[in-house]
């Protein structure tokens, strides 16, 4: 890095998201420093000013506070709920901060227009929390494609596995339930997959089509004696979706992580989080919920040139890594997260390839190590006025979002959509 002194950042929403991307800064305090932090829940924005020594001017409760103080950080990190991503975002590049936004960019494809727009005019350094493209594994898999190892890549399969319980906390019970709140399904949890589906392909995508919808999660699969909420019910204890099976476990474990439970609730005290699971909607029956999203989707894609993909997005799996096939013209991959297993057709040799998440220590362990090179690429990019250095800015980011859109499109309208 060429800058003498720490990036200094901005943090709007001191949720999940925006905790976990300020990690970075405790871990390189050399390199980056949150000195401002926009939170309107007072729990959760007084445990990050004291753990990151924020001054009480500079601890807001909503985003447009900090605007009054003109420019109090090179960079902003925009971490709150998916719709509300536009405004903020616009606002905070026409003060000249740099930007770095949680996916997806916005919830219509005016918006994302808009904000790759002013982003660029501003000349603001941008990117989007794509955070698969910056793992271990992607890297391996990304020099293996461009050495030619399987030759011309014609088809990929991948598999997104929710995950049942996961499913239940984020698209049955949680945040994004319903479409007409938050991100459609597809947006929400796999712009993701097909931003890096046309990373690896590297190449546009230029139709899809796509099928799902809500199947299982609705009122008519209601087991019988089942009640309103997990805490009152009679069958609560053969059911997978338990609240209290997930968040606070039984003789087999608790089936989420702290992460997902920090969601929920900032108390570290059991019988206050016992309190606020209780009480709010993540204890309700996932048969009674007023959600809407899908809870499974296969997309279908080609690319320039003919080449092919399939996305399958799916609540009923263990909650675990992606899963890929890579077939090309003189080999094949398949990979978890981990392991890359490349079938050469000359030799019909397989060679397996152990790719750990990281390789450097940090609780920034998410998604493969994404979430730590993600920030580690955005504060370098400031740090050196470089925009190359981000591997998902303003232009990649919007192509892909129109795929998504075209694709959602497809789905509920049983089309053929092209993309221009």
């Amino acid at each position: 890095m060429t800058k003498n002194k720490p990036v200094t950042v901005l943090v709007v929403g001191a949720g999940a998201r925006g905790t976990l991307y300020a990690q970075y800064a405790l871990e390189n305090p050399d390199e980056a420093k949150v000195v401002a932090v926009c939170e309107p829940r007072d729990e959760y924005r007084n445990q990050f000013v004291e753990k990151h020594l924020i001054s009480d001017d500079l601890a807001f409760t909503d985003w447009r506070q900090a605007l009054d103080k003109e420019k109090v950080a090179d960079a902003v990190y925009i971490c709150i709920q998916d719709q509300f991503h536009t405004e903020p975002c616009i606002e905070f590049a026409k003060l000249g901060y740099d930007i770095l936004l949680e996916k997806p960019m916005a919830i219509r494809v005016e918006e994302c227009e808009e904000i790759a727009r002013v982003v660029k005019e501003n000349k603001v350094i941008f990117g989007v929390c794509h955070v698969m493209r910056y793992t271990r594994y992607t890297r391996t898999l990304k020099k293996l494609i461009g050495d030619g190892t399987i030759g011309q890549i014609m088809n990929i399969q991948n598999l997104e596995p929710v995950g049942y319980w996961h499913q239940a906390h984020s698209f049955v019970r949680g945040n994004w339930r319903r479409d007409d709140e938050a991100a459609f399904m597809l947006l929400a949890k796999s712009c993701h997959d097909i931003d890096w589906l046309r990373y690896l392909m590297d190449k546009k995508i230029k139709a899809v089509s796509s099928f799902g919808r809500l199947v299982h999660f609705i009122a008519d699969n209601k087991p019988n004696g089942a009640g309103e909420n997990c805490f009152e019910c009679d069958v609560e204890s053969t059911c997978a979706y338990s609240a209290k099976k997930i968040y606070i476990g039984d003789e087999n474990g608790r089936k989420c992580t702290d992460y997902y439970v920090n969601v929920i609730s900032p108390q570290t005290d059991d019988d206050l989080r016992l309190r606020d699971i209780k009480a709010g909607p993540y204890s309700k029956c996932v048969y009674t919920c007023d959600n809407n999203v899908v809870d499974q989707q296969v997309v279908n894609m080609m690319f320039e040139g003919g080449a092919t993909a399939t996305h399958t997005m799916t609540a009923f799996t263990k909650f675990s890594d992606r899963k890929t096939r890579i077939f090309g013209t003189r080999g094949s991959i398949e990979g978890d997260g981990e392991t890359i297993t490349v079938f050469d057709f000359l030799t019909e040799k397989e060679t397996v390839h152990i790719v750990p998440p990281h390789d450097v220590e940090t609780a920034m362990s998410g998604h493969g190590g994404g979430d730590y090179y993600l920030i580690q690429n955005f504060v370098a990019a400031v740090a050196n006025r470089d925009q190359s250095m981000i591997l998902a800015g303003p232009d990649e980011s919007l192509e892909t979002h129109k795929a998504v859109f075209a694709a959602e499109d497809a789905r509920l309208n049983m089309t053929v959509n092209q993309i221009d």
